[in-house]
């Protein structure tokens, strides 16, 4: 999944954002309001983990223009100190899709993220299978025809990926978006790295197939 921190706190966000990338996920972080914003226009997040008073553009304005903009289809966390009934509550209505009250419970922040990441795209099944290749996403865990696959964090989210496809081919373009953070240059040829190093731990037969012009499909 491809999330997006947004905290100002320098020190938790750093926490937050490296914890999350230890689960295998792809993680950019903001430290205001605005920047924020236009990070969460300008790429495809599936989450959003957004403190409450923020500098410059207040969370609740983040918030509300999240919601009420057609063209982002990432969930909303909210993560903040503000934790009453009456905070959660206006929280929601402000479009917020989960609230979260610091202090937290790093196990619980990790499940609501992977809860909602569920929810921000069609609705895909806990296991994912084609051609004898399944991954569990609940414990990011995959095999292939009985076997078990040792596959790095980025190997795995390619494999998700294109098995979420079921049969189409996925672009370059979007794998990156969605495996990797905002600091990989797309021209770097790393996704063609881990597609390889993807298709050798696979084995025979091969069943990643190159799609000349549209990208990789199983």
């Amino acid at each position: 999944m491809r999330i997006l921190v947004v905290e100002d706190e320098p020190d938790l966000a750093q926490t937050v954002a490296e914890g999350l990338r230890g689960e295998g996920m792809a993680v950019d972080v903001c430290h205001d309001g605005d920047t924020g914003w236009a990070a969460a226009t300008v790429h495809d997040y599936d989450v959003v983990v957004l403190d409450r008073d923020l500098p410059v553009l207040h969370g609740d304005q983040v918030c509300r223009r999240l919601a009420e903009d057609p063209d982002v289809e990432a969930r909303v966390l909210m993560l903040t100190a503000a934790g009453s009934l009456e905070d959660r509550v206006d929280g929601l209505d402000l479009g917020a899709d989960d609230y979260l009250a610091k202090p937290f419970a790093y196990l619980e922040l990790v499940a609501r993220v992977r809860a909602l990441g569920r929810r921000a795209r069609p609705a895909a099944p806990p296991r994912l299978s084609r051609a004898g290749v399944t991954v569990d996403t609940a414990r990011r865990t995959a095999v292939r025809d009985g076997r078990t696959l040792s596959l790095s964090p980025k190997e795995l989210g390619v494999l998700e990926e294109l098995l979420r496809a079921d049969g189409a081919p996925v672009s370059a373009t979007r794998l990156i978006e969605k495996v990797w953070d905002a600091h990989l240059d797309p021209f770097s040829g790393v996704l063609k790295v881990v597609v390889h190093g993807l298709r050798r731990k696979l084995g025979d037969p091969p069943v990643i197939e190159t799609v000349p012009g549209h990208g990789y499909r199983i």
